[in-house]
């Protein structure tokens, strides 16, 4: 599961890592502390000039069928690389609607016992930005002249031998090569199932945060400094 990441790059350094185009009217400001149903910036391929462009989406997918998103009575914030082909509600977004998602690592919880679980942050251990796999769609409200939803979910795959202790799954990373190969539109041809494995665990590093980081009002720098041993 992915249920909270963090980015520090700003704008400017976005654009620069995943060479992107981003609006000169969108601000972007890093977030240490991203929680679900936030608007956040993921890349997608331009439809038209197959450019790498920024847009803002809400996290948590909401299927173009969906009538009404507060019955939809399932988290979507997530979608298993397993069955993406399986279920209606990831298989076309999957074929047709792939993004990045911008971040610097995720946070994952640890149950200590009944009561207490221990945060962790899960980054590159380099520092650089990295892409989280990520799928989207957009929803259209019946209202007339109601404006469309932009939404999308993270893929997540089994936990690499770092992240396993911690908990079962983790957000599917992709390398910098495999960025427009993920983010071309199938025609026909099967969606790249193959990149959704877990990241050699060498390139990563984990550390142990302050519960603070639980308050999603709380998003300040400090949530990632490491806790004494």
């Amino acid at each position: 599961m992915c249920g909270r990441y963090f980015r520090r790059a700003d704008k400017q350094r976005i654009a620069d890592a995943f060479r992107a185009w981003i609006p000169p009217t969108m601000e972007l400001l890093p977030s240490y502390n991203i929680a679900p149903s936030s608007m956040q910036p993921v890349i997608v391929e331009h439809r038209d000039t197959a450019e790498r462009t920024v847009r803002l989406m809400r996290w948590g997918l909401i299927p173009s069928w969906c009538e009404d998103p507060t019955k939809l009575g399932l988290s979507t914030i997530n979608a298993k690389a397993e069955s993406l082909m399986e279920k209606t509600m990831w298989r076309g977004p999957f074929t047709r609607r792939r993004c990045l998602v911008p971040a610097d690592g995720y946070y994952e919880w640890q149950k200590v016992d009944a009561r207490n679980r221990q945060p962790w942050a899960f980054g590159l251990k380099s520092g650089e930005p990295l892409a989280l796999a990520g799928l989207w769609e957009r929803w259209r409200p019946r209202e007339p002249g109601a404006a469309a939803v932009e939404s999308f979910s993270i893929v997540t795959t089994e936990a690499n031998e770092l992240a396993a202790g911690i908990h079962t799954r983790m957000p599917a990373i992709l390398q910098p090569r495999d960025y427009d190969r993920w983010l071309r539109r199938e025609d026909g041809g099967r969606p790249p199932v193959d990149l959704l494995r877990p990241l050699d665990a060498s390139l990563m590093s984990a550390w142990k945060v302050s519960t603070a980081v639980g308050n999603t009002r709380n998003d300040t720098p400090n949530l990632l400094d490491a806790l004494s041993a």
